[in-house]
């Protein structure tokens, strides 16, 4: 299963062209991982506060492949790709209608006290698994 998250290009999203600034696609992609781990039931706030961890980007590998436009409705995919005792491995795509515009392969891992690495916790393993509709490994 892929999560889908809309996103509308605003004059803020854009540079004097009307062109989309390519690292407002990250954020765009982070809003997009946010509302996936809430699809999950997953709230980060309550991780950090009462699970004591939280996620980083480690790795994000980005391909830009046509620019977005003021105005333009984009759609965030998002897909578990891979899931581990420490990270998550997600794979984006942007696309406007049937367009494909930025690919993104993103290494999630998981931290806790003092940034250090932490173990997934059970329950987010999942729910991760459960709403991105893989077997339980």
């Amino acid at each position: 299963m892929t999560h889908t998250f809309p996103i509308r290009i605003y004059y803020e999203d854009t540079d004097a062209a009307g062109i989309v600034y390519y690292a407002n696609y990250l954020k765009f992609a982070e809003r997009a991982r946010t509302e996936a781990l809430r699809m999950a039931g997953l709230d980060q706030s309550e991780l950090m506060h009462e699970h004591n961890i939280g996620f980083v980007v480690r790795t994000c590998a980005c391909e830009f492949l046509k620019p977005a436009m003021l105005d333009d409705l984009l759609t965030i995919e998002t897909s578990l790709h891979d899931i581990s005792k420490v990270s998550m491995q997600l794979r984006q795509t942007i696309r406007c209608g049937d367009e494909t515009l930025v690919t993104m392969e993103v290494k999630l891992a998981v931290v806790g006290v003092g940034m250090k690495l932490a173990k997934l916790p059970e329950f987010v393993r999942k729910a991760m698994l459960k709403v991105f509709n893989h077997s339980q490994k």
